[in-house]
């Protein structure tokens, strides 16, 4: 089992040497960068070669990264203007696409093998314009994305749009090639359930985004802390799709350093690796 975690933990700061290290101690093989200017510059290519070489120093891959979502126009802004690719205003599809390539152009400094992106919002309806401008920025994405030695994985997210059944049903569709899915089991658990989820989408899964909740909020706990049936989900994922934890920025207890809490966090990210490892033993 191939053990990464997201930088999404620490999306709300600026990812440094000291945060890599504190990852490296929870033995994991891999990372996914959350690609917002807040938190890395992933236009900066002085920025990138420092990250490779913090990735090396600690015996690092970079398994993926995770496209914008907003973009930021200064790069200590931690929130900005929304983008999708399905947009159907076209001057802004374009600038979403245009950022998502600026992501993309990592893969010069530093080698990875999965794109994350989102199709749409969550407040968007999947009506045909929505999806025929979603193609178009894939049509292209794709080709530039494979260029880099990337494949793009479209991620199931909440709302009316990017459900499994949809997603499959537009690849099915459109035939694009150098696109696949990024199953993301918490926003699955929400929209119903994770063994029918799975089962509709199995064989174009390439990596995940693993996480908890009750059923209800995107709460992106640690797993055994909400409902999700892991034994379950772990005996439907395909043998061969890395582990992706993807969780929220914790909460630092009273006389706890922000740092102290994120090495708790990862600790406990250790063991729910560690109880995966076992458990996909004994099945």
């Amino acid at each position: 089992m191939q053990r990464v975690l997201s930088t999404y933990l620490f999306v709300n700061r600026k990812l440094t040497a000291a945060l890599v290290r504190e990852v490296a101690r929870a033995e994991v093989s891999a990372i996914e960068l959350f690609c917002s200017r807040g938190h890395f510059d992933y236009r900066s290519a002085d920025d990138a070669r420092e990250l490779a070489s913090w990735l090396a120093g600690n015996n690092f891959t970079l398994h993926s990264i995770h496209s914008p979502t907003t973009r930021d126009f200064h790069p200590t802004r931690e929130s900005g203007t929304p983008l999708s690719i399905a947009d159907p205003e076209r001057v802004r599809r374009q600038e979403a696409v245009d950022e998502m390539k600026r992501a993309l152009d990592l893969a010069e400094y530093i080698p990875f093998r999965y794109c994350i992106q989102h199709v749409a919002r969550s407040r968007d309806i999947p009506d045909q314009r929505r999806w025929d401008a979603a193609f178009s920025s894939l049509e292209h994405l794709s080709l530039f994305a494979k260029q880099r030695g990337v494949t793009l994985a479209l991620e199931n997210t909440l709302g009316e749009m990017a459900t499994p059944a949809n997603l499959k049903h537009f690849l099915e569709q459109t035939r694009l090639t150098n696109v696949k899915l990024c199953f993301d089991i918490g926003h699955a658990h929400i929209a119903g359930g994770v063994p029918s989820a799975i089962g509709i989408i199995r064989n174009l899964v390439v990596t995940t985004h693993v996480h908890d909740n009750n059923g209800e909020r995107d709460d992106h706990l640690l797993p055994y802390d909400g409902t999700v049936d892991w034994n379950a989900m772990l005996a439907s994922l395909p043998p061969e799709a890395p582990i992706v934890l993807e969780l929220k920025e914790p909460a630092a207890a009273a006389g706890s350093s922000e740092l102290q809490a994120f090495a708790e966090t990862l600790q406990r990210a250790r063991s729910v690796f560690e109880k995966f490892e076992q458990a996909l033993a004994k099945a």
